[in-house]
């Protein structure tokens, strides 16, 4: 009889070790539909979350619109200042304009004035070659007429020399040979020979001794 108590006792417990098998699947159920019910609020929640961060935020579309420190209006008595300042800017443009013009002007009339000064001296050297070659050239025709009275006969030197300025003729007898000058100068008349002595020696007697 003990024996078969003992064995019904064991059949009577292994239907509780199945009985509790069955509890662990409906825990393990629960379970699953706790993960998912929060697995869809997290989803749910982070949706909400990038709506309202694509949304534009209504504190920050009021911010945004407002002017920037920079473009505001200054006040009254730096607003006078700058417009004083720009009042003297543009003065001082305009003074250096006239003074840009001036110096403009100035560089012509300074570019004119070389020029002319270069032509006045290229004329005054044309004028001093020309003055130079006309004195070569009467004292080639002095020099020239000079051997032409000294080779003449001093009777008809004197009658031609009678008819001249005693200055012009003393000129041409200074220039002659002692000779030739003396044998005109004995053909002339007392006075006229006179005239031309006296002019010869005060030409002389101004001429410098030291």
């Amino acid at each position: 009889m003990a024996r078969k108590s003992s064995h019904s006792n064991k059949a009577a417990a292994k239907p509780r070790r199945r009985g509790a098998r069955p509890g662990r699947g409906t825990l393990v159920l629960i379970a699953g539909l706790l993960v998912g019910s929060a697995i869809l609020r997290l989803g749910i929640d982070a949706g909400q979350v990038l709506a309202r961060a694509s949304e534009p935020d209504a504190d920050h579309a009021q911010v945004q619109p407002r002017a920037a420190p920079g473009t505001c209006p200054p006040p009254p008595d730096i607003a006078e200042m700058l417009a004083a300042f720009q009042t003297r800017e543009s003065r001082l443009k305009e003074r250096e304009s006239q003074l840009r013009s001036r110096m403009q002007a100035l560089s012509v009339v300074d570019q004119e004035i070389t020029a002319k000064m270069t032509a006045l001296t290229q004329a005054e050297e044309a004028l001093r070659a020309t003055l130079a070659l006309a004195d070569s050239a009467a004292e080639n025709d002095l020099t020239r007429l000079t051997t032409v009275y000294e080779n003449m006969k001093p009777k008809d030197a004197a009658a031609l020399f009678e008819e001249m300025d005693p200055s012009f003729s003393a000129g041409f007898l200074g220039r002659m040979r002692p000779e030739a000058a003396a044998a005109i100068m004995t053909g002339l008349d007392p006075q006229t020979a006179y005239t031309i002595s006296a002019i010869l020696a005060g030409r002389n007697a101004e001429v410098p001794k030291k």
